[in-house]
């Protein structure tokens, strides 16, 4: 369906953000229960849901897959945005979809059992014709299965029950081949709902190769696929905190700097692990990460994420971490209000209108448990908005990080385009011999190979369109550039390849008409980025402080409370002060 135009009666202000996270902290959204529970909640939750479809309609003409009851995902909405293109109000009474809705349902069902809690691959962010997707990680053999019974225990837990088994009768052989059959065909899904969604980058936030609880292996992760099905991918482990780590930014008055993670507990075995040829734009010394802290952590793993996303070709982008809900949309919220600050994505959306989108969606429409993170004080939720005063400068552009990328070594914007000024009118121009490139991704090629072709990966018309609409720019150069190989950081091996063909036989055509030309994204200059950023998180703390609001942490003095507050008036502007939460 096409997306409506969003309605202002609608509301997506103060008292609407209010009414939201009032729901959000009394229970957790389940789909198959009408979002929470009782007559009034899901009332609530109803007008949650519609004024995110009414928002996402303001620049984004988008289809719809069907989760009313849970049956595909218990903790997805009931009503998952698949955003098809950029829109005018005119092109969106034209919509013709590009893609057939009922063949991606059938490949989100059978897909969904290879991810924990069946929290599947879904695409949520649309930059440039790429997904950003979002996903759990791989389910273990345990939950595969079903069951935690005797096999599953007596297997040690693992995803292959019989990996460490030497000797194996006749009848053992048989149960392990189709223990492998299984995971053949489950992954196998997962890994064709990837093709389809055009992801080449999956990044991983765990801490751990396979999450461990009493003893057992209750999940895995593409890093260590034993069959190496995911090879095709280009993996990167990049670990982060997980939501119990937050305790410890509460517990220190909501100061996330100097707080380091201890990478040396029994637990962190998932070193970090980034091709080299991801990392050289970005000038960021990648072997010093387990003495950051957790505002140097959040940043840096943010410049990568915009990186990936910002690299020439059609390949998107898939983030998760164990369950999905508590990293993954920390980092999905922070590249979402990212993008939206540059006026590259959700161009027409007020600061306000964008905070509610992204807490709606993001975080509480795809089953954040704030209820029991709050209870705990593992306020990683509250950090995330938080966090956009760290974000807000020209390093964190994504027009900013496109230009570096495609300078020659060693210059500046300002250099090269001095050069190119001093060179007109010569006999040998500058450009003959150098070419400045504003969308270069190193190690990719841009192009599908025969059978990606087949598969019309969901974006393909989109990024036509795109292009269509922006290489016209004479600031855009592009450069089509030899792959290089993926060599990876000197301290960590991990498999990585550039190949975008699929080992599978089974194909989904999308078909539909071309969409038409889309509108070219807002730029906008840094100080308005600044000011955008700040616009939001001010609006979160004011409306966050009056419902759920901070908790004082037991064991400090009656005057720390007071000074959180003053904290907070400080942030929201109420206080003139250089410091800020």
């Amino acid at each position: 369906m096409a997306g409506a135009r969003g309605c202002p009666q609608a509301g997506t202000g103060e008292r609407a953000l209010a009414e939201l996270l009032l729901e959000f902290s009394r229970a957790q959204y389940r789909a198959k229960d009408g979002g929470g529970g009782g007559a009034g909640s899901s009332a609530k939750v109803e007008r949650i849901e519609k004024r995110c479809l009414e928002l996402f309609g303001r620049d984004y003409c988008y289809s719809l897959i069907q989760n009313v009851n849970g049956e595909i995902c218990g903790h997805y909405p009931r009503q998952i945005v698949f955003l098809e293109y950029e829109s005018t109000d005119r092109e969106r009474n034209m919509f013709e979809s590009t893609v057939q809705v009922s063949k991606l349902q059938d490949l989100i069902s059978r897909s969904k059992m290879a991810r924990c809690r069946g929290r599947f691959v879904c695409p949520v962010i649309l930059y440039k014709g790429k997904h950003v997707c979002r996903s759990a990680t791989l389910a273990g053999w345990g939950e595969l299965y079903g069951r935690t019974g005797y096999n599953y225990i007596f297997s040690g837990g693992s995803d292959d029950p019989w990996a460490d088994t030497e000797d194996l009768s006749e009848e053992d052989s048989a149960f392990r081949n189709a223990d492998s059959q299984l995971f053949d065909k489950v992954r196998g899904h997962d890994i064709k709902l990837l093709r389809y969604l055009s992801v080449r980058y999956i990044c991983d936030l765990m801490v751990e190769n396979k999450k461990v609880k009493f003893g057992l292996n209750v999940t895995s992760s593409e890093k260590v696929d034993k069959a190496q099905r995911y090879a095709d991918f280009t993996l990167l482990s990049i670990p982060y905190p997980g939501c119990e780590f937050f305790k410890e930014y509460k517990d220190r008055d909501y100061r996330a700097e100097g707080l380091i993670f201890n990478w040396k507990q029994d637990y962190v075995d998932a070193p970090l692990s980034i091709p080299v040829s991801l990392t050289r734009s970005l000038n960021i010394d990648w072997s010093e990460y387990q003495s950051w802290d957790l505002v140097q952590q959040t940043q840096n793993y943010l410049k990568l994420l915009i990186s990936l996303i910002n690299g020439d070709g059609d390949s998107g982008l898939l983030v998760h971490c164990i369950s999905g809900w508590d990293r993954t949309p920390l980092f999905i919220a922070l590249l979402r209000l990212s993008l939206w600050a540059d006026g590259l994505i959700h161009a027409s959306l007020e600061p306000a209108e964008i905070l509610y989108l992204t807490v709606a969606y993001d975080w509480f429409l795809f089953g954040h448990m704030l209820v029991d993170r709050l209870s705990k004080g593992e306020e990683i939720f509250f950090f995330c908005f938080n966090f956009l005063k760290h974000i807000t400068s020209e390093e964190f552009s994504a027009v900013t990080l496109q230009r570096r990328k495609s300078l020659l070594p060693g210059f500046t914007v300002e250099e090269i385009c001095m050069l190119k000024q001093r060179d007109r009118g010569s006999t040998t121009s500058l450009s003959s011999d150098f070419s400045l490139v504003l969308e270069s991704s190193p190690g990719a090629s841009g192009s599908f190979t025969s059978e990606a072709v087949e598969l019309m990966p969901a974006g393909t018309q989109t990024q036509a369109a795109w292009r269509k609409s922006h290489t016209s720019s004479p600031q855009t150069v592009l450069w089509s550039r030899t792959p290089q190989s993926e060599d990876r950081l000197p301290y960590q091996e991990a498999k990585s390849s550039s190949s975008s063909s699929s080992n599978h036989s089974d194909t989904f055509l999308r078909v539909g008409s071309s969409p038409l030309e889309v509108p070219k994204p807002r730029l906008v200059p840094v100080a308005g980025r600044e000011s955008r950023l700040e616009e939001v998180r001010s609006a979160f703390l004011a409306t966050y402080s009056s419902t759920i609001g901070l908790k004082p942490v037991p064991s400090s003095p009656a005057g720390a409370l007071g000074g959180l507050l003053e904290q907070f008036a400080r942030g929201v502007g109420l206080r003139g002060s250089s410091s800020t939460l």
